[in-house]
């Protein structure tokens, strides 16, 4: 106890003896002295065991805490902060903080920022064990930092920060600060809660010190201002003292911020800081979750603001993770979506509104489409149906299908998000079909069809609908359930029924069609052999005219099997080979088809009746079409191992052409005949297309027509019965239709028909009879007759040819009379004729009739012969007849097989070889067909089609002499050099190969006819060498194992050089070069024999090898372009099996170049080569990779430039369809290639072809480069190396500055994906000179007519302001401003001082506008993105600025004047000030107008753009602006209004700057310019007028010298305003209006100045006099005025020169003038009588005097104005005789008023206004009539005798009043 007790004795004595010496002290100083030493020591007792001692030194802290209330006492903060951290005692720790608070801002700045790294030195761990201590220590902390220097980022201070403020080893301390910063920048402080965006109650009362109101009160002591702490906040996390990882989160809630001072720090940060954090950390994307959604619970954070839940969308739409989190995700959609129309809001105490909301619900629509490409399967399947629901919700929450007028009134913004929502529950049900379209419903489905029908939103939401309705296509299209596939059906079938305006339910009207969306989903969700879809097709085609083209397209695809297998591809290659295996992709059944198309329940059931039209015509012949394709199909599918996209046209070809189709064809169709429902099926779809032809204005007649042909010239005879039953009769009009096509296939369906056994014979010889009555008149046929007797012939040819073919025997000889008639008039039409049509029929006819024996040589009578025929179809088919030809060969077969001379045979072989100079290859097509009939007859393939009536076969003879000596014939006319000819025999060669190869006696001349053609290959006409490919082809498919060999080893030694043999033979004859192809001056060289001839003149005998070399270098080249055209692919195809191909590795280098040669028939020659030989051509490519690059860098730079073009194409082919690895070691030597060698041979080639290849390469390059720069692979360090070599070219004469317009395109648009595609450590080195080569650019690429265009812009209708306008719309768009932005955007701190000399170089040395503006607009991005690292340049760049804002050009003046109102953002008060001194001495003293202009724009730029600068330099500059905005010239005066509107908040503002306003205008009041003089004059009458009502005595003693100065003087137009101003001065009741000489001066001044005789001015001044004789109660001027209005007046009513008017275009008329001047002068005149202490007799001289004038002025002038103002006058003279303190009247001032009072009563003509004011004037005169019985007797006679004249009421009233007012009455 002792112990104890004399412990705590000697704390005490210690503690005394400080407080001894604390109470001695007797200074201030050494009181400061004594606590540095022992105020720690002292609180440190606070800890002691003794309550004593406690309370002793708590005592002595009161005392301390009165004494050092002075605030220059420092206190020893550092050791204070220092104990602290030091201590964890609790009752230390807060007299520690008490005392660190008082001194903290006692100390100099330097002392109080060395506190700070102790201040921050473990203050995460000073958190855990006191939050509230934590809390002062964090606010000391902001304190601190508004006096903490920050280095200049980047520098070695910055980097060095970290370090010396401790942080480098206290993470978690830079953590927190970081932390609690980032904080700080969310808080907005609401009175009203204690919940904020962001932050939870704990969080806010750590920032506000727990509930310390006053703590960002910056009013208070101790309190700070919340926005700039938030600023240097800001700066101190931006600094070098935090990571990027440290800085990101306060990067993001700064960069929301809507003050701009926070946005543009955190807009920097964030570049830095995004790529420092993953996205897909767990702790990251926990934290912006519970921001963006705030946390549950009491004391929970409400949801982040709006601009800040943006940016977080923004980020969670880049992290894969974020779609794990399924609560989160749905209450993010849910909460956005709800709100506005549930009312519930965001939980924030502010929900998003406008168009924050709009932007916010955009990001949530951005962020769902992530979830749904991006959202595993799992959670998708979770997430997906709730989102849906909720988007449901939120479309049916704005009115579905029709939008409320309440959304519709808020805008745009509305729809679009409406239609963002069904593209978000597109992707969504996509992405989850299973949970949310594949039920048994489909009500999703369902819903999106009946927005797509009714939905009123506009066009641009329906297109999001199809776009939601396109999305889930991919849903329907698998394996499909059966339950799903019928509900599917009904719904798509109920879709294309729909019509717009049906009216659905009680709120749904169709108002736009569903089947385009329809056919869409049938296509691609139902199989192929699906009817009901394929009907939906036939619908889709039959929509009619009005419908888009799309629906026809849609419909059309879906009835082709190839484009159907295209858009439903099931495996790899599908799409490709367009065959499938799948089921989907199997043909449906005609049976099925025919009854869906055609059957009882649909709209073409066949029973219909045929008198009607066709509903939807124009998808009946595509139905018909389809129908038979099927048909078709299922006889011959074994036939068809693929099927293209000609499906319909392979079909037709096959069974016109191949015996094996039509032999399977006519099985499968006798086959159907056998069966009853397969019948039923064929007869159905016999009589619908019968009835398509049938129909009245059918549409498809024609097509109909061809299909039913088709079909019944292979159909069994019990299968087309019924149509030869009934149906032949209904044929007449179709056979006489002005449709040719339909006339002839309508005339050879009667022929099948009409003889057929069942074919009524009464009807048909009617029908016979009336086709001869028709055609009997051929000879006086006029017009459409010509149709009909065309028609009529060749129905009756058809008819007779088929009945001989069925073997009818003539049962009369009238049928044989009429057949004989029908022959001879066929014949007589040919041999008299002249008309085309008929001689068409005619030949037809004799075609038909002589293919089946009807007509030969032996029937023929007189007067007609056999060789006269062919005589006369000679002569037609000589002039391109094909019928005549045919009909040649057709009468050829009648023929007996004799070749002599006289013979008809040998007649006709002549005739046909005669036509080779008909140079039309369609007709030598028809010869050759022809010349295999005339050889083969019946046996020819070209008659496959002919023998058209199923089980009759035509009669045939061998006619092998005839077949030998026409080959032998052909194949030696092979030789022949003539080109005609050559083209002719390669065609006929062809033909016969085609047609008669398969006969004995042909298959053994097969090898010549191979060498015969290998002959045509080397011919210069592309047509004979692709028949010469067609016809090797043919004899190779033929021929036996050795001639195949032989071919395909003679093929490839010709392709590869090794061998002549297919260049043919050079003869003295051979035409080596098309005419005109070597012109000598007096002809042209053709031949062997010419080249030797020109040879000898010129004396130079190597002519001969040169032309010789040219033409064999021709031939070989268009000898290569035949290989495969036809038919060689197949022949390589077939030998590579064989593997010779394979042996030869050496031609794929070759035969990959030439795939890419100049000339289209090489090219498709080769592509159709390399892919019959290489079936993997990747594989091929890689393994031959080296040795085809060898090959072509090798020959690149060749001597011809087609190898040099096909090098180029085909380099750039192998690089871009390789990985970059593959080519790597040869990337170096094709970028020397192109640059060094290549731009120097190729790009400058005279061949412009080559020039472009190579820049096509170049592009390629440039593609490489760009994506290896994309990669930012630094490892391979090719990138930047390769970017030393094509930035420079790109930049060079070469590039940019070339004159050639397409390399200029492309070296901009090649710079432009560099600078995209880079990163900013590869681009930054290049960064200072691509920015100024940019800006120059700018001006040389825009196009050189634009300057003469502007110097001449009046003739265009244009002013030059306009085009620079467009102009600088231009640089504004500019995609090389876009570049120049990227690159500002990779500058740090050591680029930009090495972008500051080349910047300035770019802006003083650039000639154009648009570099002039591109460099200004540099500079504003500097100072508004980058204004960081800008800011130490800021003050450089703004003296540039200055000097630029001068130039001639407005345009480019502008744009600098903008620039410097940026600049003032990062400049220095003093170059601020320096620049407003500058817009001074541009004003004031500058002679040039426009100067006056160019100051106003900057000083405008300045308070727009830098609005806080501006604000703070206010009393410098707002002085100087409301003096220039009072300037004359309107476009000055417009920019400094606007900018004193903008910065100033009302016009009391003016009382703050008056002593400085009136200073500025007083010093331009002498100025010699009367434009500054007027300036300075109208400023100080606005001043004036600003002051309000009162001007006290300092305004009035600073505006009275101005005034009067600016009043004096002579008048100019404007100066009324002046003196208005100064009436309003003399009005106001201060010391300095109330002196006495003051007065006397304003009386001087006012007179004077009423005096004037500026007509203008006069009437305004002596308005002026008028206000301010009514001032003056004490003043008596009546006689003053006199002087100068009785003048006046009696001017104006003498009639005075109105012409003498001197006013600005706009102005007052003279008459408005005068009207004005005698108003305000009887006004001044009458107003001026003052009865105040004046004599009876001098106030009747004053109104005598006034009378007359007025009397006068009454009588001579009828201006009701002049009378409205004179009675107002009198009114006030009469109110001031009531209040003048006299005892009344004299008789004679009496009788003066009783004129006065009948001037009243003189206004009965006058106006109602007039009379009114007469009547108010007598109303005042009334109180006048008290004591004087004289004037009330006169105003009640005057009163009652106008009264009851009176017509308007209003005057009554006014007169009453008036006779009320009199006394006693």
């Amino acid at each position: 106890m002792a112990t104890t007790s004399n412990v705590e004795a000697k704390e005490l004595d210690l503690v005394n003896k400080v407080e001894l010496r604390i109470a001695l002290t007797d200074s201030d100083s050494k009181l400061e002295s004594l606590l540095h030493t022992y105020l720690p020591p002292l609180l440190l007792k606070l800890a002691s065991d003794h309550t004593n001692v406690r309370n002793k030194v708590i005592s002595i802290c009161q005392h301390v805490n009165t004494r050092i209330q002075p605030p220059k006492i420092k206190l020893p903060v550092a050791g204070l902060l220092k104990q602290y951290k030091e201590n964890t005692n609790a009752l230390i720790r807060y007299y520690d903080l008490l005392y660190i608070q008082q001194g903290m801002q006692r100390l100099p700045v330097s002392d109080r920022t060395a506190l700070l790294p102790t201040l921050i030195h473990g203050i995460s761990k000073n958190f855990q064990e006191s939050a509230r201590n934590t809390a002062t220590l964090f606010n000391l902390m902001l304190k601190l930092l508004h006096s903490l220097p920050l280095p200049l980022r980047g520098s070695t201070d910055d980097l060095n920060l970290r370090q010396q403020l401790g942080l480098e080893n206290g993470i978690e301390d830079a953590r927190f600060v970081a932390f609690w910063i980032g904080k700080l920048i969310l808080f907005a402080p609401n009175p009203s809660s204690k919940h904020l965006p962001g932050l939870d109650v704990e969080e806010c009362s750590f920032l506000q010190l727990y509930d310390r109101k006053d703590t960002w009160q910056p009013g208070v002591a101790g309190g700070m201002s919340l926005v700039d702490t938030k600023v240097v906040a800001v700066k101190f996390v931006a600094s070098g003292a935090f990571t990027d990882p440290e800085r990101f989160f306060p990067a993001l809630f700064a960069s929301s911020d809507p003050n701009s001072r926070l946005s543009d720090a955190g807009d920097d940060m964030m570049k830095r800081a995004i790529t420092a954090v993953s996205l897909e950390d767990k702790d990251t994307l926990d934290r912006i979750l519970r921001l963006y959604l705030g946390t549950q619970g009491n004391n929970g954070s409400l949801p982040a603001p709006a601009p800040l839940q943006i940016k977080l969308l923004t980020l969670l739409c880049k992290s894969k993770r974020a779609t794990s989190y399924r609560t989160e995700n749905i209450r993010i959609v849910k909460e956005g979506l709800t709100s506005s129309f549930q009312g519930e809001g965001l939980s924030s105490s502010k929900a998003a509104k406008g168009l924050e909301a709009s932007k916010l619900r955009t990001q949530i629509f951005a962020y769902t489409n992530w979830l749904a490409r991006v959202s595993e399967t799992s959670d998708i399947n979770v997430v997906a149906p709730s989102l849906v629901s909720q988007l449901r919700d939120f479309i049916e929450g704005q009115g579905w299908p029709t939008m409320t007028d309440q959304i519709l009134g808020q805008g745009n913004h509305e729809s679009n998000l409406r239609g963002l929502a069904y593209e978000s529950i597109g992707v969504l049900a996509k992405a989850s079909p299973t949970t949310l379209l594949l039920d048994e419903d489909l009500d999703l489905l369902r819903w999106l069809f009946n927005s797509l029908a009714a939905d009123s939103a506009g066009r641009d939401v329906s297109l999001s609908i199809e776009q939601a309705l396109s999305s889930v296509l991919g849903a329907f299209s698998g394996e499909s359930s059966s339950g799903i596939q019928v509900p599917l059906e009904d719904l798509l079938v109920y879709n294309m029924q729909r019509q717009p305006n049906d009216t659905e339910g009680s709120n749904m009207k169709v108002i736009r069609s569903t089947r385009f969306a329809a056919v869409r989903f049938a296509n691609r969700c139902l199989p192929f052999k699906n009817t009901k879809a394929r009907w939906m097709n036939v619908l889709a085609m039959g929509s009619g005219v009005g419908e888009r083209k799309e629906m026809l397209e849609e419909g059309s695809k879906g009835l082709d099997p190839y484009w159907y297998t295209m858009l439903n591809p099931d495996k790899p290659g599908a799409a490709e080979t367009g065959h499938s295996s799948d089921p989907k992709h199997q043909l449906p059944i005609l049976g099925e088809v025919v009854d869906q198309f055609f059957g009882e329940d649909s709209v073409w059931y066949t029973e219909r009746s045929q008198d009607a039209p066709l509903p939807m015509a124009d998808a009946y012949g595509p139905a018909i079409l389809f129908c038979r394709n099927i048909l078709i199909s299922e006889a011959v599918s074994s036939e068809m191992s693929t099927i293209d996209g000609e499906w319909g046209r392979q079909l037709d070809t096959m069974v016109r052409n191949d015996e094996r189709v039509r032999a399977k064809l006519r099985d499968h169709l006798h086959a159907m005949g056998a069966e009853s429902t397969a019948r039923k099926a064929l007869e159905t779809l016999l009589m619908a297309a019968f009835n398509g032809v049938i129909a009245p204005g059918s549409k498809s007649a024609a097509s109909c027509c061809e299909c039913l042909l088709q079909l019944c010239s292979l159909s069994p005879e019990s299968s087309i019965g019924r149509l030869a039953r009934g149906g032949v009769a209904s044929l007449n009009e179709c056979i006489y239709s002005n449709n040719r096509s339909l006339r002839e296939s309508s005339s050879h369906l009667f022929g099948i028909l009409g003889s057929h056994d069942e074919c009524s014979q009464a009807e048909l010889l009617q029908m016979i009879d009336g086709f001869d009555m028709q055609s009997r008149v051929w000879n006086d046929a006029v017009g459409s007759d010509y149709f009909r007797v065309h028609g009529a012939m060749l129905a009756t040819a058809y008819f007779w040819s088929r009945r001989a073919l069925r073997a009818h025997t003539l049962a009369t000889r009238e049928h044989e009379a009429k057949m004989k008639v029908a022959v001879d008039r066929s014949l007589q039409i040919l041999d008299v004729s002249n008309d085309k049509t008929l001689l068409d029929a005619a030949t037809n006819s004799i075609s038909e009739l002589s293919l089946f024996g009807i007509l030969s040589p032996k029937s023929l009578t007189a007067p007609y012969s056999a060789s006269g025929v062919v005589k006369k179809l000679s002569e037609i088919a000589a002039k391109g007849n094909e019928s005549a030809v045919k009909a040649l060969g057709s009468f050829a077969m009648q023929c007996d097989e004799e070749l002599t001379d006289e013979a008809v045979l040998h007649q006709i072989l002549a005739a046909l070889f005669k036509l080779h100079e008909v140079r039309e290859p369609s007709l030598q097509f028809a010869v050759g067909e022809a010349l295999s009939c005339a050889a083969a007859g019946w046996h020819s393939k070209a008659l496959i089609a002919a023998a058209d009536i199923e089980g009759k076969s035509c009669p045939s003879s061998n006619r092998s002499v005839s077949l030998s000596w026409i080959l032998e014939r052909v194949i030696e006319d092979c030789k022949t050099t003539k080109p005609a000819l050559r083209q002719a025999i390669a065609i006929w060669l062809l033909c016969l190969v085609q047609f008669c190869g398969h006969l004995p006696s042909f298959q053994e001349r097969l090898r010549d006819c191979q060498i015969a053609f290998k002959g045509f290959l080397a011919d210069r006409e592309s047509l004979n060498q692709e028949t010469a490919s067609r016809g090797l082809s043919l004899i190779y498919e033929k021929g036996d194992r050795s001639l195949k060999d032989d071919l395909v080893r003679d093929l490839v030694s010709s392709f590869t050089g090794s061998s002549a043999n297919m260049a043919g033979q050079v003869s003295g004859e051979t035409q080596l070069f098309e005419p005109g192809a070597l012109p000598t001056g007096d002809g042209s060289i053709t031949t062997y024999k010419d080249i030797m001839s020109l040879a000898a003149e010129v004396g130079n005998p190597s002519l001969v090898y040169k032309f010789m070399s040219l033409a064999a270098n021709n031939a070989i080249w268009t000898s290569r372009a035949a290989l495969g055209r036809f038919g060689l692919s197949n022949i390589f195809s077939d030998s590579s099996v064989d593997g010779y191909l394979a042996q030869n590795p050496k031609l794929y280098p070759a035969l990959f170049r030439y795939r890419f040669d100049p000339n289209t028939n090489v090219r498709n020659s080769m592509n159709d080569i390399w892919t019959a030989l290489v079936h993997e051509p990747t594989a091929t490519i890689d393994q031959h990779f080296d040795s085809i690059m060898g090959d072509l860098l090798k020959n690149i730079l060749g001597k011809e430039w087609r190898t040099r073009q096909a090098c180029c194409a085909a380099i750039a082919d192998l690089v871009q369809s390789r990985p970059a690895a593959k080519y790597q070691k040869y990337v170096g030597e094709i970028w020397t290639l192109t640059f060094k060698l290549i731009i120097g041979k190729v790009c400058d080639d005279i061949k412009e072809s080559v020039r472009t290849a190579a820049m096509a390469l170049a592009r390629v390059l440039v593609g490489i480069l760009t994506r290896g720069l994309e990669a930012g692979d630094s490892s391979s360090q090719s990138a930047g190396a390769m970017l030393k070599n094509v930035l420079p070219f790109l930049l060079s004469p070469s590039g940019l500055e070339s004159p050639a317009e397409d390399v200029q395109a492309f070296s901009l648009s090649a710079l432009l994906q560099i600078i995209k595609k880079s990163s900013k450590d590869i681009l930054r080195p290049f960064i200072p000179e691509l920015v100024r080569r940019l800006i120059l650019l700018l001006s040389s690429l825009e196009p050189d007519g634009i300057e003469y265009i502007r110097l001449r812009a009046e003739q265009y209708g244009l002013t030059g302001q306009q085009i620079d306008d467009a102009r600088l719309s231009g640089v504004r768009g500019s995609p090389m401003l876009e570049a120049i932005e990227r690159c500002l955007d990779f500058l740090d701190e050591t680029s930009m001082q090495e972008l500051r000399r080349p910047l300035e170089s770019a802006i003083t040395t650039s000639l154009g506008l648009p570099s002039r503006v591109g460099g200004s607009r540099v500079l504003v991005s500097l100072s508004t993105r980058h204004n960081y690292i800008f800011r130490p340049h800021a003050n450089h760049f703004l003296k540039l600025a200055r000097k630029q804002v001068l130039d001639r050009n407005e345009t480019i003046s502008a744009s600098y004047s903008a620039a410097c109102g940026y600049l003032t953002r990062l400049a220095s008060d003093e170059e601020i000030l320096r620049l407003v001194e500058h817009c001074r001495k541009l004003y004031f003293e500058s002679e040039d107008e426009r100067h006056r202009v160019v100051a106003g724009e900057i000083v405008l730029a300045m308070s727009k753009y830098a609005t806080d600068r501006f604000n703070a330099l206010a009393a410098e500059i707002l002085p100087f602006v409301f003096v220039a905005k009072h300037d004359s010239h309107e476009r000055a005066k417009t920019l400094f209004q606007d900018t004193w509107n903008e910065t100033v908040g009302g016009s009391r503002a003016v009382l703050l700057y008056m002593q400085e306003i009136f200073q500025l205008a007083l010093q331009y009041l002498s100025s010699p310019r009367w434009s500054l003089k007027h300036t300075a004059a109208f400023t100080i009458a606005e001043a004036v007028n600003a002051t309000g009502d009162g001007i006290n005595d300092s305004i009035a003693r600073i505006i009275w010298p101005g005034l009067q100065k600016a009043v004096d003087g002579k008048t100019w137009e404007g100066k009324e305003r002046v003196l208005q101003a100064f009436v309003k001065f003399a009005r106001a009741e201060n010391t300095i209006t109330q002196d006495e000489q003051t007065c006397a001066q304003i009386q001087k001044i006012m007179l004077r100045e009423s005096k004037r005789n500026n007509v203008t001015y006069r009437p305004h001044a002596l308005a002026c006099l008028t206000t301010y004789v009514e001032l003056r109660d004490s003043m008596d001027l009546a006689t003053e005025v006199y002087e100068i209005t009785a003048p006046i007046i009696e001017e104006l009513l003498a009639g005075g020169d109105e012409m003498d008017l001197d006013s600005q275009s706009g102005g007052p008329s003279s008459k408005t003038v005068t009207e004005d001047t005698l108003t305000n002068a009887q006004a001044a005149l009458l107003r001026s009588i003052n009865p105040h202490n004046q004599t009876n007799e001098y106030l009747c001289s004053n109104m005598s005097r006034a009378l007359a004038l007025m009397v006068r002025t009454f009588s001579e002038n009828g201006s009701r104005k002049v009378h409205d103002a004179i009675f107002d006058a009198e009114k006030s003279l009469f109110q001031k005789l009531q209040r003048a303190p006299w005892q009344g009247p004299s008789e004679t001032l009496t009788a003066v008023l009783i004129e006065y009072l009948k001037t009243l009563f003189r206004t009965r003509d006058a106006v109602e206004q007039t009379r009114i004011k007469a009547a108010e004037a007598a109303a005042a005169f009334a109180p006048l009539t008290g004591t004087n019985e004289r004037l009330r007797a006169a105003l009640i006679d005057a009163i009652g005798s106008t009264r009851p004249q009176e017509r308007s009421v209003p005057v009554q009233e006014a007169l009453e009043r008036a006779r009320r007012a009199i006394p006693d009455a």
